[in-house]
């Protein structure tokens, strides 16, 4: 198919330069080019290259000519575009005609190619080649075409055009073409013909169409092999489908063979299961019995006080109804023994298929008919179950109460008032020595006596009390609820029904809708009693659900609840419930939308860890503490900080694993971020554009992992491979134990030290890679680092300090440095951080340098190896050549993030007048624009009693450069600092500098003065502006043009900072105004977009007519007078003149508008505007 497209296109460029249609061919090059399509387009690139026919003067004499008006050649566009959506229409009415000859084309050329394949051999192939170049390539030695033929032609290469996407070389094929309507075509069935004699000529003309046509024909022969290939493996793929299908079917019924065996042994689980089921079902039965037994024995010795007669009689006859009951049970016991046995063999068979579910879930159906699952580890061991032989007891036991045993001990078994015998949630282990104690505990019941109206009372008075308590609480006021909290734990811990001891445990929890702290923490109170006094199985099955059915209440006060209680009932549960439901819980609530909860979170995770059991959950938690830390709220990091990260490092003792992982987080959340520029190889493309959330990672990490030093201090020291050292300086105090004689020990590299070796080699490298992704505004983060050092410097001591620290970030900066006290081995990584590379070393001068100034030499204890080193850089470099010499501005910023720091401003500013007073004018520059730097870190102290004494000397210094230096940094003084004794100074310098008359000077006075206008003081706006109306009345040489529009365009942009200021009405009318109509007066020095603001700033301040100003807009800008009228009396933003002024021009009077009110927002909008206007002029004047 591309190869037809070539062809094609080769016929139309061969048709089109023979015509010499040129235009319509030079269009089709360039949409050629467009396309990609270079190989098409060789012999029309090779054509209007040629310098005999396109002479280049005459090419360059073309080029001068001028071009054509835009609004004509809009008009002009707009009409053809008119024109080409009725060709286009026309075109989809011939669309059908045209794929109907396309068809007839195709066969007739499948035809044509088949007769051809089948008569061309190779040995006639190169003969018709030699012959075909042998002929004339001119398509005029055949003859010309007829015009009817050429007519088609014509239009069947604007079709082409058209449906190859060629729009432009198709309107210049319809200008080219004068002699025929390309939109008229009666005849397209005659194209094919005339399409086929043109392109046979083409092909007996030119030597490249035989070739093209021979390859086609190898090509269809190479194609036709290629499907025979393809035809054979389609026979072998089916071949194989067949032997696949084959293999499908036998897996099939091997695996319909093995459901049907897994079905067969499920059934086989659930029969035993059900049997299982039976078997306890009689255990509790006969459980049910003895207990049934047990009361009807201890109903009759209760009986026995309400007998007055036969005493003795009863007593011996009963006396031998209990040795014989005695007995019988004990018979039953053995009977039950052995049943269990059988029913605990079944339970071994079915947890095989047990055992395979790792979390089964238990469901407890509640009181108010909700499902609650749970893990299964939280169900209870036993249910409920009632009493099978109910009929049998009542008849021997009557109404008679329980025992006051029993009443001891509610959460075994209980009565109610029908006698209805229950037993709760409690493993039964009957073995010999519990039938002893039951047979021992009936023996010795004999000569006891009860209170059985007691007991029966008590009973009935929890009951009351719980069926009480759910009406009573909502009519409780919130603040006196908490005096609830004795009764409920009571009824809670001694109620025998469970769902009853749900409902109120509920209600525990939901005592108060969104509980205070305090109200909290009297809720905690009940519940770890509660927790204490009904052990760790009722902890796990009643209050734990309640945690977990409270985790996604809609109130945060109530998850807090439950974060709490993740803490402190922890220790009231078994120990492989706390890192397994109580972790997940705490989990969940880490990703709480509240801020409250989160630090309740990670609270009661530092709590919980202790209690773990092992460390499988290690890095699950280690994850959680990350997460934590990174917390994009304030509260929830420090909390973590303070509380998890220490109770997780005393807990995991993995420091070493959480510091590489700290590592990681701090670079990778660099690194994630996109670089601030895209041009590769330049510096910009190394440092990163952070966001505020990556800002905040980042300097949390580094928070964390100041936070983790006196950890890694104290492991290098615990860990020290020298014994002799560790008994010497065990006392030593802090600091100290690093001295020259470890560290002559450690570089012997005799013993390795891991943990020491952390800090230089691991730290220290991401310290400086994180530094050189973050751009210069990034001085947060930067001064987080730079604490990070100095608690290193504190904590290790200075010998440290100096021989370990400073010679690694001396090699980072590219410095000369001292390794004699690393071993060997770690040298060659040392040495790696030094850069190699121009950019490499502007990267560390402007991102390590800081961080070596003031992380590492800005230590209190080395203020005058400080000096030395910022001598060296400002002093010494300046006067010799080195690495640094031609790093100014970044020294200087890097001085400037020192200056930051309040305690090296003595140290900088002795410098500085050292360079002051130089000689040299290149240090004097720089000490001025160190100054300007330094201006916004310091206070109107320091600036009144070393910066503007310096910067007036600067000033009066003969050198011009030095003295355009300093009026910048006067500026700088001004925008920083409003006290009238600084304002008055810069004035007084100011006034000498303008008093010089140079053009420069007046040019830095005017734009140093401009940044202040918008921070100073009404005083320092006041001068500026009479100083523009003295220099704007001053006359100015006609003779130069440039001076001229550069002073204008000062002049104009001061005018506009102040007119975005609220100025004094005097000031307008004695200065402003005047030096506008002073600037109005040479309109050729004015950038057409200022003198649009000027005009409009005199017509607001000075209230004249806005019709005059709204004309000149729509000329300077091209744009219609509708779009005029949109500023003028009458449209949307004029406004009507309150006659103070007469108009020059005399129009109908509109309607009278009150005038605006002059804001200080609009003129910043009018600065803003005139802005826009001003570009926009300059494209056009770019454009023309």
């Amino acid at each position: 198919m591309d190869v037809d497209k070539s062809s094609l296109c080769n016929c139309v460029v061969n048709f089109l330069l023979e015509e010499n249609y040129l235009l319509t061919a030079f269009e089709l090059l360039h949409e050629l080019l467009d396309d990609g399509r270079d190989a098409q387009a060789i012999r029309l690139k090779e054509f209007f290259s040629d310098t005999s026919q396109f002479p280049p003067d005459q090419i360059s004499r073309f080029n001068t000519l001028r071009v054509a008006d835009p609004q004509c050649l809009l008009e002009e566009k707009e009409t053809i575009e008119e024109k080409l959506a009725v060709s286009e229409y026309e075109l989809r009415l011939a669309q059908e005609d045209i794929s109907k000859l396309k068809e007839e084309l195709q066969k007739r050329n499948e035809c044509s190619v088949e007769v051809n394949g089948s008569n061309v051999d190779d040995s006639v192939l190169p003969r018709i080649t030699f012959e075909q170049g042998k002929r004339s390539t001119s398509f005029s030695d055949l003859g010309p075409l007829k015009d009817s033929e050429r007519r088609d032609l014509n239009c069947a290469v604007k079709e082409y055009l058209l449906l190859a996407g060629y729009r432009l070389t198709a309107m210049t094929f319809y200008e080219e073409v004068t002699d025929q309507d390309l939109d008229v075509w009666n005849t397209p069935a005659c194209v094919p013909d005339a399409l086929r004699h043109y392109y046979y000529q083409y092909l007996s003309s030119t030597a490249e169409a035989a070739e093209e046509k021979i390859s086609l024909l190898r090509e269809n022969e190479s194609l036709l092999k290629a499907n025979e290939r393809l035809n054979q493996e389609k026979e072998s793929l089916l071949r194989n489908k067949d032997v696949a299908e084959g293999q499908k079917m036998a897996l099939t019924k091997s695996l319909e063979a093995v459901h049907k065996d897994l079905k067969e042994r499920e059934i086989l689980v659930h029969s035993l299961k059900q049997s299982l089921e039976l078997q306890r079902k009689e255990l509790n039965d006969c459980r049910a019995e003895i207990t049934s037994l047990k009361m009807h024995i201890e109903g009759s010795r209760s009986g026995r006080g309400w007998v007055t007669g036969d005493i003795d009689s009863s007593q011996s006859q009963s006396l031998e109804n209990y040795k014989a009951e005695i007995k019988s049970l004990q018979m039953e016991i053995e009977s039950l023994k052995a049943k269990n046995s059988v029913s605990s063999n079944l339970e071994s068979v079915v947890c095989i298929k047990e055992n395979t579910q790792t979390e089964e879930k238990v469901v407890e159906i509640h009181e108010d008919k909700t499902i609650l699952p749970c893990p299964a580890g939280l169900a209870p061991s036993t249910s409920n179950v009632e009493d099978s032989e109910h009929q049998k007891t009542e008849t021997l036991v009557g109404n008679v109460a329980k025992p006051i045993e029993m009443l001891k001990e509610p959460p075994f078994s209980s009565s109610n008032g029908d006698g209805t015998v229950e037993n709760d949630k409690t493993i039964y282990k009957h073995d010999t020595a519990h039938s002893q104690e039951v047979a021992a505990r009936v023996v010795e019941s004999e000569n006891q006596m009860s209170e059985p109206t007691t007991v029966k009372m008590g009973l009935e008075t929890i009951q009351i009390l719980s069926d009480a308590l759910p009406k009573i609480v909502p009519y409780v006021l919130i603040n006196h609820r908490e005096e609830l909290l004795p009764l409920m734990m009571c009824a809670i811990e001694r109620h025998p029904d469970s769902s009853t001891r749900d409902s109120l445990t509920h209600l525990l929890f939901n005592l108060i809708k969104r509980p205070d702290e305090q109200q909290r923490r009297i809720i905690m109170a009940a519940c770890v009693s509660l927790a204490k006094n009904v052990g760790e199985m009722r902890t796990e099955s009643e209050l734990l659900p309640q945690c977990w059915e409270q985790i996604n209440h809609m109130y945060e006060e109530r998850r807090l609840l439950v974060a709490q209680s993740c803490g402190e009932l922890a220790e009231f549960v078994r120990p492989e419930i706390r890192d397994s439901l109580i972790l997940s819980i705490v989990q969940q609530l880490v990703e709480d939308s509240a801020t409250v909860v989160r630090e309740a979170a990670a609270h009661n995770l530092a709590l919980l860890l202790p209690l773990f059991p092992n460390m499988d959950k290690y890095f699950k938690v280690e994850e959680l503490m990350f997460q934590l830390v990174c917390d994009p709220s304030g509260v929830v990091v420090e909390t973590s900080l303070k509380e998890l990260v220490p109770a997780v490092i005393s807990w995991g003792n993995k420091l070493d694993h959480i510091l590489r992982l700290l590592l990681c987080h701090i670079l990778g959340s660099a690194q994630r971020c996109p670089p601030l520029s895209g041009v590769e190889g330049s510096m910009e493309s190394h440092l990163r554009v952070l966001g505020e959330r990556e800002r905040w990672n980042i300097d949390v990490l580094l928070r964390m992992l100041t936070d983790l030093l006196p950890f890694v201090h104290q492991k290098a020291i615990e860990s020290c491979p020298f014994p002799s050292v560790n008994g010497s300086l065990a006392s030593d105090p802090q600091g100290a134990f690093f001295s020259i004689s470890v560290l002559e020990l450690y570089a012997g590299g005799h013993m390795e030290w891991p943990a020491f070796d952390w800090m230089h080699v691991d730290c220290f490298h991401g310290l400086i890679q994180l530094a050189c992704l973050l751009p210069q505004k990034e001085d947060n983060l930067r001064n987080r680092i730079t604490k990070y050092l100095l608690a290193v410097s504190e904590y290790f001591g200075d010998q440290y300090s100096t021989h370990v620290i400073l010679p690694v970030f001396l090699v980072a900066v590219g410095d000369t440095y001292d390794l004699t006290y690393f071993p060997s081995a770690i040298q060659s990584r040392i040495r790696g951080l030094q850069p190699k590379t121009a950019v490499a070393e502007r990267l560390a001068i402007v991102c390590v340098l800081p961080i070596l100034l003031a992380g590492i030499l800005g230590a209190s204890s080395r203020h005058e190896q400080l000096s030395e080193y910022l001598r060296k850089l400002l002093v010494q470099g300046t006067l010799k050549e080195g690495s640094m010499t031609n790093r100014t501005t970044e020294i200087i910023d890097a001085v400037r993030f020192l200056c930051t720091f309040e305690e090296h401003h003595g140290i900088i500013f002795n410098i500085l007048w050292e360079m002051v007073v130089s000689t040299n004018a290149n240090m004097k520059i720089s000490a001025a624009n160190l100054l300007k730097v330094l201006v916004p870190s310091i206070d109107v102290k320091m600036a009144s009693t070393h910066v503007l004494p310096a910067l007036v000397t600067l000033g009066s210094d003969q050198n011009l450069n030095v003295k355009y230096a300093s009026i910048d940094a006067f500026g700088a003084v001004a925008q920083h600092f409003k006290s009238d004794m600084i304002i008055d100074k810069i004035r007084v310098q100011m006034d000498a500098f303008l008093e010089d008359g140079s053009h420069e000077a007046t040019i830095a006075v005017i734009h140093a003065l401009v940044v202040a206008v918008p921070h100073t003081t009404d005083r320092l706006r006041d001068y500026l502006l009479s100083k523009i109306f003295e220099l704007t009345s001053a006359p100015t040489p006609r003779s130069d043009v440039m001076r001229r529009r550069e002073r204008a365009n000062a002049f104009c942009e001061s005018i506009r900072a102040l007119d975005a200021t609220d100025l004094p009405t005097t000031s307008v009318r004695d200065f402003l105004l005047p030096s506008i109509q002073n600037l109005l007066k040479d309109p050729d020095s004015l950038d057409p977009a200022h003198k649009e603001a000027l005009e409009i700033i005199l017509k607001e301040r000075a209230g004249g007519t806005f019709e005059a100003i709204s004309k000149v807009m729509g000329a300077h800008l091209g744009i219609a007078s509708s779009v005029s009228s949109f500023f003028g009396e009458g449209g949307l933003l004029g406004k009507k003149e309150s006659a103070e002024l007469p108009e020059p021009v005399e129009p109908p009077k509109p309607v009278q508008q009150p005038p605006q009110e002059d804001t200080r927002f609009r003129r910043i909008m009018r600065g803003s505007f005139s802005d826009m206007l001003r570009g926009k002029n300059k494209n056009n004047e770019e454009n023309s």
